[in-house]
């Protein structure tokens, strides 16, 4: 009988059905590190959202054969280590393919038109105490006729890239970073910094992808330039982003993510009070119907497992 350990299903805010096999089920709702091996002691097949698996844990698991990933990102979880060991690791598709392109145009609008500049107009009383029916002291920009750049032409990406289609905007997928070629219907990871009037990062966090946007990324963008991350914080070096901010070396950012998540320690990015920054705590993904989209393939990819048919398997 499959044992079923999940680690962290206070992660995930949906109706989570029970597999239609005979086994036992183990929930916790949060693991803290130290726990997470006696946890998964006798475990057959381990949930996770955020909770890390590295090599020192995965090799004291000789029963696992699992790992659920309780998300699209598996950089908490040690592929290789899962690979040599034969243990089978599955993550969640395109469960996010509305949501977050939702949230990318909530913070493309409300950066690009300067929405809480004017918030804060009116609560100092500027409206109130204006000679003319409306303020103009801080520029309005629309989307349309405007770049988009997209770095990351998954399923999400390609979502965006509708949505702004939609708006009437130019978009420019980019190549990746350093590719001797360019694909048809691909730009320049360069060029598509320069001509950019919005960036949008949609990648998965690995080694290649770490602080892929830093200072001399910065460097190339327009100073009028928005920087969107819904993906991973990791994807920028923050330090870099702080000074293009507070130098106005780029127009705004809109950030979902930090590289370390909850910031327990504080983050300079958090008491970065400029109206041309947004930040919101990691919830682009978390619109209730994405989740339940969710929840539901996570027991469908645990079925197709003990089926002998695996699904949407990185390892």
């Amino acid at each position: 009988m499959e044992k079923i350990v999940f680690l962290d299903s206070a992660s995930i805010i949906a109706a989570i059905r029970r597999p239609a096999f005979a086994h036992q089920w183990q929930e916790y709702t949060a693991t803290p590190a130290e726990q997470t091996l006696s946890r998964l002691s006798n475990a057959t097949i381990a949930i996770t959202n955020k909770v890390v698996l590295r090599r020192d844990t995965l090799e004291q698991l000789p029963k696992l054969k699992m790992v659920a990933v309780a998300a699209t990102g598996t950089d908490n979880v040690d592929i290789e280590c899962c690979r040599e060991r034969g243990v089978t690791v599955c993550n969640i598709r395109n469960y996010s393919v509305h949501t977050v392109p939702e949230h990318v145009f909530m913070l493309m609008l409300a950066l690009r038109r300067n929405l809480l500049a004017f918030r804060e107009e009116l609560r100092s009383g500027a409206w109130q105490r204006a000679d003319q029916f409306c303020l103009f002291t801080h520029p309005v920009r629309d989307l349309h006729g405007s770049t988009l750049g997209l770095i990351g032409a998954g399923a999400i990406g390609r979502a965006v890239e509708q949505i702004a289609l939609a708006f009437g905007m130019q978009v420019l997928r980019a190549e990746h970073k350093g590719a001797a070629a360019i694909r048809p219907g691909y730009t320049g990871f360069d060029t598509v910094l320069r001509e950019s009037d919005v960036i949008t990062l949609h990648l998965p966090l690995n080694a290649q992808t770490l602080n892929l946007i830093a200072a001399s990324e910065f460097s190339l963008m327009k100073s009028t330039a928005l920087l969107i991350n819904t993906a991973r914080g990791g994807l920028v070096d923050e330090a870099p982003l702080f000074d293009a901010l507070r130098s106005h070396r780029i127009g705004g950012a809109g950030f979902d993510v930090l590289g370390k998540e909850p910031p327990r320690d504080g983050h300079p990015l958090l008491d970065l009070n400029l109206p041309n920054f947004i930040l919101t705590p990691h919830i682009a993904w978390s619109g209730r119907e994405a989740m339940q989209t969710l929840a539901d393939q996570l027991i469908d990819n645990i079925e197709a497992f003990v089926a002998g048919t695996p699904q949407n398997r990185v390892a």
